[in-house]
């Protein structure tokens, strides 16, 4: 019943909050969400019961989803843990759990120096790649070119040429983006290195 009763709250802390964030009264949500002012304000304080058929009118006025007015929190929701792979000497943080809109996944890694792929195993896949270096020095290889990247500095390049990054002369640690088809290229089916 506690449990039941502290996400009572969040949602009902959610509905003000974002209700608050749009700088609307609650008339304005209320005649957005066909629900009466005073019913509204029952729900916001804790003196009404909150039910599914007020929820949804409230998420969609809102500009969000019923999943995520009701989701319950926890720790892996705040804190990002790496996943490891020694063999490939790879870390790998995945910045977002949920894909951002335009289908663009964040990650960061960071890769021990390995040798260079051979040109035939480099791999190709539709889209763009882009990442920036925080710290060390990253290695692209990008078709016959190998290219040296500093911190600080960004590479964005074609998919379509046969590309590898990894480190040169130590550990690296980059930032990427990738979309749907860089994530499934990079992430899920490394072999030999990123």
């Amino acid at each position: 019943m506690k449990q039941e009763e502290d996400l009572d709250a969040v949602i009902r802390a959610r509905i003000k909050g974002l209700r608050a964030a749009r700088g609307w009264s609650l008339d304005a949500l209320a005649a957005r969400c066909f629900l009466s002012p005073s019913t509204l304000s029952r729900i916001e304080t804790g003196h009404r019961r909150i039910a599914l058929d007020q929820l949804v009118p409230i998420a969609k006025a809102l500009g969000t989803t019923l999943d995520a007015l009701v989701e319950q929190g926890g720790d892996d929701d705040v804190v990002i843990r790496p996943t490891v792979d020694e063999d490939r000497g790879t870390t790998t943080w995945q910045l977002n759990n949920d894909r951002a809109p335009g289908g663009v996944s964040v990650v960061k890694m960071r890769f021990e120096e390995r040798p260079p792929i051979p040109r035939d195993q480099l791999r190709v896949h539709p889209g763009r790649d882009w990442f920036t270096v925080l710290s060390g020095t990253a290695r692209l290889q990008l078709g016959d070119r190998t290219i040296l990247v500093q911190p600080g500095e960004a590479a964005e390049f074609s998919t379509m040429e046969p590309h590898a990054f990894g480190a040169h002369g130590g550990p690296v640690e980059v930032l990427m983006l990738f979309d749907q088809n860089g994530e499934r290229a990079h992430m899920l089916h490394r072999a030999g290195g990123a």
